[in-house]
């Protein structure tokens, strides 16, 4: 069956008996809340700054869209204080069916609340947010269609004119054979969430690239067991694309976002204490197991600010007040 790669994406990944409602995330790759407790502990700072700038509010939203397993939701929850926890409303998004050992104070849904008051943060879930490719050839650009069975591609008709102007703004192809992921339904995706944040903030974690570094020939990907695999649209794998996080940004803004930061993991987290020092030797003397747990912790936290890892990740930060 030839579909567009988006339509294929869609089928692959969450149409019946799809990779995200079959397969447990962390069993085929690496994140950030996978990696360190650390990670939770960052998101949990950021919080709590929002929670100062709110006034702290009676209830105090925290969404986790794309939540996997719920282990951010969950580690947050667990390392936050009682007089934050107490007035904490937690929300974990995703078309996964609920974990079973996740907190009962954490809120199961398909769908981000309205009304958000907080902090709503998306940790890897644009890249998984289907989209089409397009193909530049002699005649302008064209869609790519792939065989759903064996991931065999063949061009199809021209994009839509909406994806030609995105493309135009977001994506221009200069040479035949290029390729470009047209990202409007990742635009889309987070102005959708703009909508939905009265006050507070929301982060997109993902991998990304700008305008003026855009890949020319894309950055489709599968990837499973841990491992990258061709990506064939069968259900069989994660099938991943990284984001135009700056066009998510102005989608952003046009859906209300006051204001706006893009930069790295590496640099985020630094502003949130996260250093990745490691202890003074002294201290290997004086409190030997101390040292040890402080020279683990060091060594978590390096690897999610690692520039050419997890630390390479782009961050979109947006607020509305």
């Amino acid at each position: 069956m030839w579909l567009t790669w988006r339509a294929a994406m869609e089928h692959a990944l969450y149409g019946e008996s799809g990779f995200y409602l079959r397969e447990r995330p962390s069993s085929h790759f690496r994140t950030s809340v996978g990696a360190s407790p650390v990670f939770a502990e960052a998101v949990l700072r950021e919080l709590a700054a929002i929670d100062e700038a709110l006034g702290g509010p009676d209830v105090l939203d925290l969404v986790d869209i794309g939540a996997g397993e719920g282990e951010l939701a969950a580690g947050v929850l667990a390392a936050a204080p009682p007089a934050l926890r107490s007035r904490l409303r937690v929300t974990a998004v995703d078309l996964a069916p609920r974990p079973p050992a996740l907190p009962e104070e954490i809120v199961w849904s398909r769908a981000a609340p309205d009304g958000i008051h907080g902090l709503v943060i998306a940790n890897e879930w644009l890249d998984n947010v289907p989209v089409d490719i397009a193909e530049q050839t002699a005649d302008g650009p064209r869609l790519v269609m792939v065989n759903v069975t064996d991931g065999e591609e063949r061009l199809g008709g021209m994009p839509s004119e909406a994806d030609l102007a995105w493309l135009d703004r977001w994506w221009p192809m200069r040479a035949v054979g290029e390729r470009a992921e047209i990202g409007r339904p990742r635009d889309r995706a987070w102005a959708s969430v703009i909508v939905r944040l009265a006050r507070g903030g929301a982060i997109a974690i993902d991998y990304s690239h700008a305008l003026d570094d855009r890949p020319p020939y894309g950055t489709l990907a599968g990837y499973r067991d841990g491992a990258m695999v061709a990506p064939v649209p069968d259900g069989s794998c994660d099938i991943t694309a990284h984001v135009a996080l700056d066009a998510c940004a102005a989608s952003g803004e046009s859906a209300g976002a006051v204001t706006t930061a893009l930069t790295t993991q590496r640099e985020a987290l630094r502003a949130l204490g996260i250093t990745g020092g490691r202890p003074p030797v002294e201290q290997a003397r004086n409190d030997p197991r101390g040292y040890l747990q402080a020279l683990a912790r060091a060594s978590e936290e390096a690897e999610l600010i690692a520039a050419g890892g997890l630390g390479g990740f782009g961050w979109l930060s947006q607020s509305r007040h």
